[in-house]
C-alpha cells in the first residue's frame, strides 16, 4: 500500500513535469499576446493584444490552410475508423485462413514510415493524375491510419470477454449486430482516444503535403505555417501567433474528448 509521503511526492515529481511541459505552450502564447516585434518577456508586459491573431490571419491566410486540413483530416478519420473498427473486429474476434499473415501484412504500414514511401507514392500519384489533389493527401495518410486503427481495435476486442459474445450468439445475434450493438458500446473510449491520435498525426503531417501539393489552395495548416515563417521571420508575436491558430484545432478536440482518451489509453487496447 503506498504511503502518504510516497504519494506526495509522485504528485510533487508529476507536477514538476507538467510544468516543464506547459512552459514552453505558456511562452508561445504569451509571445503571440505581445505587441509587435515584442517577445515572450515578462517584464515588459503591456497588456493583452489579440489583434496579432487577426494579423496573422489575414497575412497568412489560415483560413484556407485550414480549411484543406480539416478537409482531409475528417476524411482520413472517418475512413480510417469505419475500416480499423471492421478490420480489427475481423482479426480479433473471427477465424479465418490466413488471418495472421494478413494481420503482420497489415503491420507493415506501422513499420515503413512515410519517408520510405514519399519518393514511389508520388511517382504513383502523378501517373494517376491525383497529385495536387485532396486524395493525394487522404488516400496515402488513411491507408498508414487504418494500419494503426486494425492494430489498436484488434488489441480492444481480443480482450473483450468471450462470455459476452457466446451470449449474444445464443441469442440470436448475428455478427454485424454483436459488433454494432453489443461490442461498439464498450468500445467507445478505444474508438474515441484513436480517432484523437488519428486527427493529431493526420493534422500535423507536413511532408506528405510538401511533395504532393503544389497549388496555394490545397496546402494543409502545416505546410501553410512553414512559407507565413519564411515569410515573417523577424516577427516573433506574428510567427506565435500563427502557430497558436494551427494548434488550437487540436487542443479544442482534445479538450472535449480528454476523458475518454485518458479511460482508453489506460484501460483499452492494452491486451495483444
Amino acid at each position: 500500500m503506498t504511503s502518504r509521503r510516497e504519494q506526495s511526492f509522485t504528485y510533487a515529481l508529476l507536477g514538476v513535469f507538467s510544468l516543464i511541459a506547459l512552459l514552453p505552450i505558456v511562452g508561445i502564447v504569451f509571445t503571440a499576446l505581445q505587441q509587435k516585434g515584442g517577445g515572450a518577456s515578462f517584464g515588459s508586459f503591456d497588456g493583452f493584444h489579440f489583434d496579432n491573431f487577426k494579423r496573422a490571419w489575414q497575412d497568412g491566410n489560415f483560413g484556407t490552410y485550414l480549411k484543406s486540413s480539416a478537409i482531409v483530416a475528417v476524411s482520413v478519420v472517418g475512413i480510417s475508423t469505419v475500416v480499423s473498427i471492421l478490420a480489427g473486429y475481423a482479426f480479433g474476434m473471427m477465424r479465418f485462413r490466413f488471418a495472421q499473415p494478413l494481420f503482420y501484412i497489415f503491420l507493415l504500414g506501422l513499420m515503413v514510415p512515410m519517408e520510405a514511401m514519399i519518393v514511389p507514392l508520388y511517382y504513383d500519384l502523378r501517373d494517376l493524375e491525383l497529385t495536387d489533389t485532396y486524395w493525394a493527401l487522404i488516400l496515402p495518410q488513411a491507408g498508414t491510419s487504418i494500419a494503426f486503427g486494425t492494430f489498436w481495435m484488434r488489441a480492444f476486442f481480443r480482450s473483450v470477454p468471450p462470455s459476452l459474445v457466446e451470449a449474444a450468439r445464443i441469442d440470436g445475434a448475428s455478427s454485424w449486430f454483436t459488433l454494432w450493438r453489443v461490442l461498439l458500446p464498450l468500445a467507445k473510449p478505444a474508438v474515441l482516444t484513436m480517432v484523437v491520435l488519428l486527427f493529431m498525426w493526420t493534422w500535423n503531417e507536413f511532408l506528405l503535403a510538401l511533395v504532393m501539393v503544389t497549388d496555394e489552395g490545397l496546402r494543409t495548416a502545416p505546410l501553410g505555417l512553414s512559407f507565413f515563417v519564411g515569410r515573417n521571420q523577424a516577427d516573433l508575436t506574428l510567427l506565435a501567433a500563427g502557430a497558436v491558430i494551427v494548434a488550437f484545432p487540436v487542443v479544442v478536440l482534445y479538450v472535449f474528448l480528454q476523458r475518454h482518451f485518458i479511460r482508453g489509453m489506460v484501460s483499452g487496447a492494452v491486451k495483444g
